[in-house]
This record gives C-alpha cells, structure tokens and sequence, in this order.
C-alpha cells in the first residue's frame, strides 16, 4: 500500500453525474463504495467536497451579491453535499464524521486539528464541511489546508478526466497526458490544477498531489496500492 493517510478532495459538480444540478444518489453512492473499498485496507481517509453543484460564491458576485455573502452561502452548499456523502457512506458501513468550520453543532462536530487526527487514527473517515470557514478561499484551499495540517501524504483530485493534460482534453481530443509533472512546470505552463493559493500550500509543504478520474470504479483503490493512476504533481 503506498499511501497510509490521505486526503480526496471531491468538486461538487461531480455529484452531478448526468443531472443539471443537485446530488445523483447513483453517483455518490458509487462514491462511497469506493471508499468503503479503501477503507478496508485500514487507509486513513479524509475528504473535503465542493458545493458548485449547489452554489458558487462567484456566482452571486456576477450577480450583483457581495462576495462574502455569497461565500458563506457556498459553505452552506458543501455541508449540504457533506452530509449526503456521510449519509451514503454509512449506508455501506462506513464509520465517518462531520467536520464543520463554521460551528453547526446540531450536524456536525466544529473542526479541532487534534479531534480530527484522533477520528483518522480509530478508522473513521472525517469530511471536512465548509471550506476554510473564511470567504475568499475555495474548498481547493480548504483541501490544501486541511491536508497539511493533518499530515497527509497525498491529495487524491477526483475529477471526470483521468489527469492533467497538455490542453483540455475535452475539448482537443490530441492533448497530451502527463503522468508526472513538477509543480514549477504547472506554473510556468498555466496548467489548471488548483487555484494558485490552494497550489502554492501544496509546493511549500511539500505535499504531492494525484489528479485522476474518479468516475471509473476501481481507480481509487489502485491508486492507494500504488498503480499509475491519473497524473502526480510533485517536486
């Protein structure tokens, strides 16, 4: 097994699955039984999701909002998926917890570092809710955060495509994959992996980062018994 703690960090569009907006429950189960898939090796799992399949503070700035509002109601959208992943995590047996940054005791433990690390180490899968709990961050940098301070090997960046490519592979068909790239190249090649806040964490702390495609069953776990999966960000 070549990683032992990790952190994934899931977007909110990816609950989507084939529906316009809102949570697939076909999706996010075959989520949770993915991870129920690791989790049985005894890996130490920590997830952070998004909330665009639900709303984006950038959205309610294009909209006349102010920012901030709308990013407190963004925070709002990821404990929605938050606890819809924790709910289908325990439909498959998986013992998890809820963390949130923004206090909502009645659904969620508040996040204490210390208390998360102990949920990590007794076998329970922690989700981190409501980014950072501070406008302005995405939940990319919340992921980058919460990572280094719980001392994780690796991110794990489920998305729809299977790494990261020269030009968007969606829309050119002959783009090239990398299946490693140095964190320096990304810059200099204006590659999109995280947003340059959430980027930078990762480069200064030395914390690698997996891009690779969550959708297809079975990636998730050859990836943690070391199978070159997707594309690594390191160096």
């Amino acid at each position: 097994m070549k990683y032992k703690r990790i952190l994934l960090k899931l977007s909110g569009e990816a609950l989507m699955g084939d529906k316009q907006f809102g949570i697939d429950n076909s999706r996010i189960g075959e989520y949770a039984e993915q991870i129920k898939e690791i989790t049985d090796l005894d890996v130490e799992l920590a997830i952070v999701i998004g909330g665009g399949n639900i709303f984006r503070g950038v959205q309610a700035e294009q909209g006349g909002m102010d920012r901030t509002h709308g990013d407190y109601m963004g925070m709002l959208a990821t404990m929605i998926n938050a606890m819809a992943l924790q709910a289908s995590l325990e439909a498959v047996g998986v013992d998890s917890r809820l963390m949130s940054a923004i206090e909502m005791r009645e659904i969620a433990e508040p996040y204490v570092r210390r208390r998360a690390v102990r949920h990590l180490e007794k076998g329970r899968v922690v989700i981190f809710g409501a980014g950072t709990g501070n406008p302005f961050f995405t939940t990319d940098s919340a992921a980058s955060l919460r990572a280094i301070e719980i001392n994780a090997d690796v991110i794990l960046k489920g998305t729809r495509v299977d790494g990261i490519y020269t030009e968007d592979p969606e829309r050119n068909p002959n783009a090239i994959k990398y299946d490693t790239i140095s964190f320096d190249d990304v810059y200099a090649k204006g590659l999109n992996v995280m947003d340059m806040t959430a980027f930078t964490l990762c480069k200064e702390n030395h914390l690698p980062i997996i891009v690779f495609n969550m959708n297809i069953k079975g990636n998730l776990k050859s990836l943690i018994m070391g199978s070159d999966v997707g594309t690594v960000v390191k160096g």
